[in-house]
């Protein structure tokens, strides 16, 4: 009985595996001695082990007679049936009792009062012996405490002793039913102890790792053994000298990995470089390491976070499509060669060569001024060849197809291989998905499509499927492809592939703006796809999003502002989703700074957009509960972003003379005014802030502080960023600007000034500020400190904050402002 059947219900791949020189073992049982001390002359082995050592030899000398496996007997070529079967069932039960005697008397001399030699030859005896199977491990778990036994000679100084405990605690790891009490015995500790010395013997370590890769087979003991310690020394035996170390430690973070509880702290540990590295090295290491540490990241890839992670170390996710649609693949044999990117090579050859060497080798010259290609292009031509060569001979997933023998189990495997991805080197991985992109398969397409805009996390990777082929492929799926499950992915990967300035320029090459024009154009579109078209928020004339770079460059201006286009994003605007809707606003806005005049703009209704994105039904919510406290500041965050994009749109329309005329003034005062007042996040009330400033201004001309809006942007805008550049700003002078400017607002009178700043926790950093050795900050923040002293609400939060030492100190040394500091220490309850 082999120990893959000891576990029905795992998959084998998941327990550690048992090398084949263990299996040796059970036949060296009839070897086994008593040994001597070799320092200890006088040293008698004790009379039961002497007088059972016969027995032992004869029941341990064929490990798997007590599995009832019937011999021959007889004489001469003469035998008798019955009286055959009978004497061998007579001798199989007599064998098994006998190895069941021998087994107690084992577990006996584990006890901690016997001699640690005894105890040593004990533990290799029952370790040879549990590799026979489950039926020898049940017979060694039917004594109680045994577990107990084993786990303390894991501390053991004896190599042997210590291998022959970790194996047995592997073997018994193996069966389902005692994976848990192995657990409970203190095993992972005591491993993880073991594993922690110094000048560890590989054997050791060899069978600690494997017992736990049985463990952690158990959901409930991956839980305990996802341990800090534990992981650290599991990645540094990645790198160990020992092929077969490097595979357990490999097999165990495989399983732990399988518990999605312990990604966090395994990334954290720095699980995915060490990895993505062995993953890399597809010349170096085994099969197995490799596939056990595509296993991990595919399961940490599920993540979005951690996929960037994965990415980042150059390991792309690669759909799993099956090898009968690489059968499509049709490449161009007669052509002559060009670039991945479509680049034609330069023809020097005069004449044809006889064996059609001037159309396979590329000596080229890509551009005059160039004398060899970039790394970029180099690996985009690697890539291609690699990745056609093996679709020639038909090598991709060729053994992903396994033919089911259960009647419908064909379909459940097609479903879940629709599902599947595998990670490969970037440079593979890159020329992989694009020759799924010329495949005829469309679900594949759209898969490879998606898995194109999730790597296209960096400049780096998207100049690499710039240089690979990747967008004119992707704006012809765009143009010839209706459906809407093949447009969506192609068009989120040209999206995350614009956001290069250099890359959007080959999209706009290709001709992809008017197709994305048309589409606009389009009123059935679903708003899944017109999601697709638009990223984050214009910053000056910059543009974010494929369409806006696009329009950019001013070829394609006129059908971007064209009347249609407007209207239909205002449509959009108003019954969108919020982050549609933002989307929605940041392209009218880019529009708008594109065009002056701004007349198609202002032509349609775009006061209701605005009115529509600046009322936030967030605001208006209360304090949520703790628990809800996170999704809370998440919506306020997103309203935040549309409130901002609303705000600068609407200041740029204030610089149009037919917009002041027929805007309504009041009506988004009292909006901002109360978005201002809210609980918004700061840093979104920047353009709140001044679209408020301009907007009064033009029914109000006076700007003095005096102006109720003026006022309330020093309260709850300008008071509160002046208390955050005090306390996080990193240079000296822009702490001194922020103190300066509080002093000139609190001094001339604006209402309320000190109170906002005390509830904003201005306290403390003025405080800090009186020990700066900046004369003029000093002088401010006494200044600033005394006007919130006339209020003895703000007494107990001036103490506080530790000012009565720090202003004894300026008064005691005679600094110059030591009058300022005694006047507010005697203000003070002190």
């Amino acid at each position: 009985m082999s120990l893959s059947t000891v576990s029905s219900t795992v998959p084998c791949s998941r327990l550690s595996p048992i090398s084949t020189t263990q299996t040796k073992f059970l036949t060296l049982l009839a070897k086994t001695q008593p040994r001597r001390r070799r320092h200890d002359l006088s040293f008698t082995p004790s009379p039961i082990l002497i007088q059972s050592n016969h027995h032992l030899r004869h029941a341990f000398s064929n490990p798997k007679s007590s599995f009832h496996r019937p011999h021959c007997s007889g004489e001469a070529g003469h035998s008798d049936t019955t009286e055959q079967s009978s004497v061998t069932s007579v001798d199989d039960n007599e064998e098994a009792r006998r190895s069941e005697r021998y087994v107690a008397l084992f577990v006996r001399m584990l006890g901690l009062d016997n001699d640690p030699l005894d105890r040593e030859q004990a533990v290799e005896a029952l370790w040879k012996y549990s590799l026979g199977g489950k039926k020898c491990v049940d017979a060694i778990m039917q004594f109680h405490g045994c577990l107990n036994l084993i786990v303390a000679l894991l501390k053991s100084d004896s190599t042997s002793t210590c291998e022959a405990a970790a194996g047995l605690l592997r073997s018994i790891a193996s069966v389902n039913l005692y994976r848990e009490l192995v657990a409970e015995s203190g095993a992972l500790e005591e491993i993880t102890a073991l594993l922690s010395r110094p000048s560890l013997a590989t054997v050791v370590k060899e069978q600690s790792i494997c017992a736990l890769w049985n463990l952690t087979v158990d959901e409930g003991v991956r839980e305990k053994a996802a341990d800090f310690d534990i992981l650290k020394l599991l990645i540094s035996f990645l790198e160990d000298d020992d092929v077969n170390v490097k595979e357990a430690a490999g097999g165990v973070l495989a399983n732990l990995a399988l518990s999605s509880s312990n990604h966090k702290i395994m990334v954290e540990v720095g699980v995915i470089p060490k990895l993505a590295k062995l993953l890399k090295g597809e010349n170096k290491g085994s099969k197995v390491i490799r596939k056990e540490a595509r296993n991990v990241l595919l399961e940490l890839a599920k993540d979005e976070y951690y996929r960037i992670l994965v990415i980042e170390e150059g390991v792309v996710p690669i759909p799993v499509i099956g090898a009968d649609a690489y059968k499509s693949f049709r490449p161009d044999l007669y052509s002559w060669p060009s670039l991945p990117d479509g680049i034609k090579v330069e023809q020097t050859a005069k004449s044809p060569s006889r064996f059609g060497a001037s159309e396979l080798l590329l000596g080229l010259n890509v551009d005059e001024d160039v004398d060899e290609v970039d790394e970029a292009k180099t690996k985009a031509i690697v890539g291609r060849t690699n990745q056609q060569f093996l679709a020639r001979i038909g090598a991709i997933e060729f053994e992903k197809e396994i033919k089911s023998e259960r009647p419908g189990e064909s379909h459940k495997n097609q479903n879940q291989q629709q599902q599947q991805l595998t990670l490969l080197p970037c440079v593979d991985g890159v020329a992989r998905l694009l020759l799924i992109l010329g495949l005829a398969d469309e679900v594949a397409v759209s898969r490879a499509a998606e898995s194109v805009a999730d790597a296209c996390i960096n400049e780096e990777m998207r100049v690499s499927f710039m240089e690979a082929g990747a967008v004119k492929p992707l704006v012809q799926l765009l143009a010839n492809n209706n459906k809407e499950g093949v447009k969506i992915p192609v068009i989120r990967a040209l999206k995350n592939l614009s956001l290069s300035r250099t890359v959007c320029k080959r999209i706009e090459g290709e001709g992809a703006v008017p197709f994305f024009i048309n589409l606009l154009k389009q009123p059935e579109i679903s708003l899944s796809i017109t999601e697709q078209f638009y990223e984050g928020p214009v910053n000056g004339s910059k543009a974010e999003s494929s369409i806006k770079c696009s329009v950019s460059g001013g070829i394609y201006r006129k059908e971007a502002l064209d009347g249609s286009v407007i209207s239909r994003l205002v449509q959009i605007a108003k019954t969108a989703s919020p982050n549609l809707l933002r989307k929605a606003i940041s392209v009218i806005e880019f529009g708008a700074v594109i065009d002056p005049t701004m007349d198609t703009i202002i032509s349609k209704d775009i006061t209701t957009v605005l009115d529509v994105a600046l009322r936030q039904r967030v605001l208006d919510e209360p304090e949520n509960e703790d628990e809800e406290l996170e999704k809370h500041l998440l919506e306020l965050e997103e309203a935040g972003l549309t409130i901002s994009a609303a705000s600068r749109l609407l200041t740029k329309l204030l610089d149009s003379e037919s917009f002041r005329q027929t805007v309504d003034v009041t009506l988004f005062s009292e909006l901002l005014r109360k978005i201002l007042r809210s609980n918004l996040p700061l840093h979104y009330k920047d353009w709140v802030a001044s679209c408020l400033v301009k907007l009064t201004s033009l029914s109000s001309p006076s700007s003095s502080l005096n102006n109720p809006v003026n006022v309330e942007v020093t309260l709850y805008k300008t008071i509160p960023s002046l208390v955050e550049q005090m306390s996080f700003s990193s240079t000296p002078e822009a702490k001194e600007a922020a103190v300066l400017e509080l002093n000139k607002i609190v001094s001339e009178g604006v209402p309320e000034a000190t109170q906002a700043l005390a509830s904003h926790g201005g306290v403390e950093p003025l405080v800090k500020l009186l020990e700066e050795r900046n004369e003029r900050c000093v002088e401010a923040s006494l200044s600033v400190l005394y006007n919130l002293s006339m209020d003895s609400e703000n007494h107990t939060a001036i103490i506080r904050a530790g000012a009565v030492p720090v202003l004894r100190r300026i008064v005691m040394s005679q600094r110059p402002q030591w009058e300022k500091a005694l006047r507010l220490l005697r203000d003070l309850p002190v």
